[in-house]
Formats: structure tokens, C-alpha cells, sequence
């Protein structure tokens, strides 16, 4: 019998801590290696922790609320055989360097990147800039006595209208007296069930405005003409993300109308097959993502963020797929290097992606630095759309759904009406870098390869 010290794992790149939401085991539990064991949350994801190794759950090293470093022990395993023990003291490791995707239009843009702060500061949307009241993590750290709010906090008293100053109050008590997503939580139910002040007496107003509606303690209001229901937090995050994203991009919108006739029937005709040989579903998805990383590669001013007044041109192709969850919201895990798979790659990474983000088991790095993304709308069954911008990409794009319509067919007889299957792509484009030019030419552009498709084509 032997001892081993799990730590908490890496959640993704630039995530260097995380919030344990609920241990799933408890002391003198037996567990296996990759049983789901806590449940912790970043500013990106809420994701389940497999045990590291077999054997006895015998303590717990942090509890519910706890912020975690990345590295840092958080449990502790007997297992039946002898196993490497890192010592509970035992520094986390520390996180490598980056290496640069990206290289700069003009003049090349320094890395002046000096800390892990600075880090999540570029990597997770702050509100210091959106809310005066608040300050960036290192303001906030030089003026509270060195105390340092998770992103997590940070993104949780930003959605909830909590001011640095309120912040500053709150008692904590995680390790060294830091402020946990439960404090937080807390003080604002605190907050909102107070007794409102008195407010002084008024001279009666010329009209009686009506009553507000009674609203009972579980969120639905007693008179039953409307619920009214709180968001969660990854709602809120949305929310908050897709009011940035129009504030900071002008959004321009281009359309074009696609001949999906030669694709469709091909795809009908592989199917099956393709499911029984690989397992997996030849949805339109991959197919599209084929299409648009073609596209990328002829126009690559498109793959971009911009940084002030520098434009960053990234080497790598990632590209995200927006995913509908089962409670409704929007998740965009992102395939990266996607221009190095084959499409029978494209199609296994889809399936896989798809389905954990329904089963809640994206991690961290599923989740980040997206360069381009997709939405297919037409599996709801809509024809067209204007997506956002997810930021700081400057462009992303919606494929409607296929119906069958009749068309004008060009013939060395002449025109003929047939019946095509057709399908509408909008592209959603950042009008600072991307002129009508660039964004009509990289949507006809995906076009022409989806309705230029091989009808003789073979998987590999």
C-alpha cells in the first residue's frame, strides 16, 4: 500500500487555476483511474476530473469553493501498489512557454507578455475596461494588500453588477484569506434579500403607477402571467460576450446561394457505408469545414484578430463549430489545425466534439484559440442568418439549410428549370479589417468549392 497525491491537472492552456465545484467522491470511496471524481470550473468550461490512479479515496486536500492552482495537490489515493508520491509541498510546475502562431502585418509585435496575469488578462475578456468600477486582476492585486480575485470571481461579480469596492469588502475564506466563488455567491444573495433603506416620504404623484408583480422565493411570479428566471452563468458569459462583440465590431453581413445539388447526393450515397465502416455520421458539418479551410488558405487575411492598430495574420487554421446544448446554450469547441485533417478526420473530431460538449466533457483546451467560426443553422431548420462575431476573430459564418428548389440549369442545349438543392451561407465579417471585397470574395469562394464537389470521390 502506497500513498499518491493527485494534483489538479492542466484545464488548458492559460488557465492556471480553477473553482472545485463539488467533490462527486468521498473519504474511503474506491475509485479506478478516469473515474469522475469533482467537478471544478473555469472562466471557460465546467468540467468533471478523473482520478489519476486506482485504489482508496482517503482525504480530501481542498473543498467546495476552493480556488486551485494548476499542479497543486488536491486528494490523496492508497493504492495497492507502490507509485510515485509527490509531496504535498511540492511546487506546481511551471507552465511553458507558449510558442507563437501568429505573426504581425507591417511591423512584427513584440511579446510583451511579463506574468501569468498578464496572460489570463489578454486571454479572459476582463471588465475593468467595461466597468469603470472595477480594475484589471493587477490593479486590483497592488491596491487590495496583494489579493487576487479568480477569473472566475471576476467574471462572476462583473455579470451580477458587483463594484471593486464591494469586492474589497467581502470577507473571504479560501487559503490566505482569498475571495471564493462561494463568498461571492453569499453576499450577493445577502445582498439581494436585505431589507431595502427607507426612503424618505414624497408628495403624492399625479397618477398611481401599478404595483410591482409579486415575485415568490423560487424565481416564478405568484400571479402566474409570467416566470421569471434567473440566467446561469454560462448564459450571462454569452450574454456579456455577444454585447462586446457588437460594441467592438462593425458587423457587415454578405450572402450568397449555393448549388449543394452534386454534394447532397453524394453524401445520401456514402452514408451508410461510411457509418458502418468508421462508426461515426457524414453530416454536413465536416464537409463545410472542408470547404471553408480551403477557402482560409486562398485568402488567409481572413484568419485574423486585431490588437489596436495591428493586424495579427495566425498560421494556424482552428476552427470553431457552435454547438446547441440540451439546456439550450451555445458552446464553440474548436478544431484546431484543422486544415491537417482528411475529411474522415474532420467527420470523427465532429462527432467527437459534438458529443462532449452535450455530455459536459469539453476540457480547457477544446475551447481555445479558435481562429474562424462556423454555425450550421440549418439543423433547426432556418435558411438564413447573421451570426456575431465570436472576438477577436473578425469573421465567422452561418450555412442555412438545404431544400430542394426549382432552378435555372445551364446546358449546351440550352436553359432548362430542374430541381436543385440549394442553400443560403451568410458571412458575418468585422468591417475595421474586412472590406466588402474580402468578405463577399471568401463566402463566393466556400461556395464555389461546395458546389464544385467531386461526385466521384473517394474517402481516402
Amino acid at each position: 500500500m502506497s500513498l499518491v497525491d493527485m494534483v489538479m491537472p492542466k484545464m488548458g492552456e492559460s488557465i492556471m487555476e480553477c473553482t472545485v465545484i463539488q467533490w462527486l467522491k468521498k473519504p474511503g470511496d474506491s475509485i479506478e483511474t478516469d473515474d469522475s471524481i469533482l467537478e471544478v470550473a473555469t472562466d471557460k468550461v465546467d468540467t468533471e476530473v478523473p482520478a489519476s490512479h486506482s485504489g482508496v479515496l482517503k482525504e480530501l486536500l481542498v473543498k467546495d469553493g476552493d480556488v486551485v492552482a494548476i499542479g497543486s495537490p488536491i486528494a490523496r489515493i492508497e493504492t495497492a501498489a507502490d507509485a510515485p508520491s509527490s509531496p504535498p509541498d511540492e511546487p506546481a510546475e511551471a507552465p511553458s512557454a507558449q510558442s507563437s502562431d501568429s505573426v504581425e502585418v507591417g511591423e512584427t509585435a513584440e511579446q510583451d507578455v511579463a506574468s501569468v496575469a498578464a496572460q489570463l488578462e489578454a486571454d479572459i475578456p476582463t471588465f475593468s475596461a467595461r466597468n469603470p468600477a472595477i480594475r484589471t486582476d493587477a490593479e486590483t492585486t497592488a491596491a487590495a494588500n496583494n489579493r487576487f480575485y479568480s477569473p472566475l470571481v471576476l467574471n462572476i461579480a462583473k455579470a451580477e453588477g458587483v463594484s471593486y469596492d464591494e469586492l474589497a469588502a467581502i470577507p473571504g475564506t479560501g487559503a490566505e484569506q482569498r475571495l471564493t466563488k462561494k463568498d461571492l455567491l453569499a453576499y450577493i444573495e445577502n445582498r439581494q434579500t436585505a431589507p431595502a433603506a427607507p426612503q424618505p416620504a414624497a408628495s403624492p404623484a399625479p397618477a398611481t403607477p401599478p404595483a410591482p408583480q409579486p415575485v415568490g422565493t423560487n424565481g416564478h411570479s405568484l400571479t402566474g402571467s409570467s416566470d421569471i428566471i434567473q440566467m446561469d452563468r454560462m448564459r450571462k458569459i454569452i450574454a456579456e460576450r455577444m454585447v462586446d462583440s457588437k460594441r467592438i465590431a462593425p458587423h457587415v453581413t454578405s450572402f450568397v446561394e449555393t448549388d449543394m445539388t452534386v454534394l447532397s447526393q453524394w453524401r445520401e450515397r456514402i452514408k451508410k457505408p461510411f457509418q458502418q465502416q468508421y462508426g461515426e455520421n457524414m453530416t454536413y458539418t465536416p464537409l463545410l469545414i472542408e470547404a471553408v479551410v480551403k477557402a482560409i488558405r486562398d485568402f488567409p487575411m481572413i484568419n485574423v484578430s486585431v490588437d489596436g492598430d495591428r493586424i495579427i495574420v495566425k498560421k494556424s487554421i482552428n476552427i470553431g463549430m457552435a454547438v446547441a446544448l440540451p439546456n439550450g446554450n451555445l458552446i464553440v469547441p474548436v478544431i484546431h489545425d484543422a486544415d491537417q485533417y482528411n475529411l474522415v478526420g474532420l467527420a470523427k473530431k465532429v462527432g467527437d466534439l459534438t458529443r462532449r460538449a452535450r455530455e459536459n466533457k469539453l476540457t480547457g483546451d477544446d475551447l481555445t484559440n479558435g481562429t474562424y467560426t462556423i454555425t450550421n443553422i440549418g439543423t433547426f431548420g432556418n435558411l438564413m442568418g447573421t451570426p456575431i462575431i465570436l472576438q477577436p476573430q473578425v469573421a465567422i459564418m452561418a450555412f442555412g439549410a438545404v431544400e430542394k428548389k426549382p432552378a435555372v440549369i445551364e446546358t449546351p442545349q440550352g436553359d432548362l428549370i430542374g430541381i436543385r438543392q440549394k442553400m443560403f451561407i451568410s458571412h458575418s465579417y468585422d468591417h475595421r479589417v474586412v472590406d466588402g471585397s474580402l468578405g463577399g470574395q471568401f463566402v463566393k469562394r466556400v461556395s464555389d468549392y461546395l458546389e464544385q464537389f467531386d461526385p466521384e470521390r473517394k474517402l481516402v
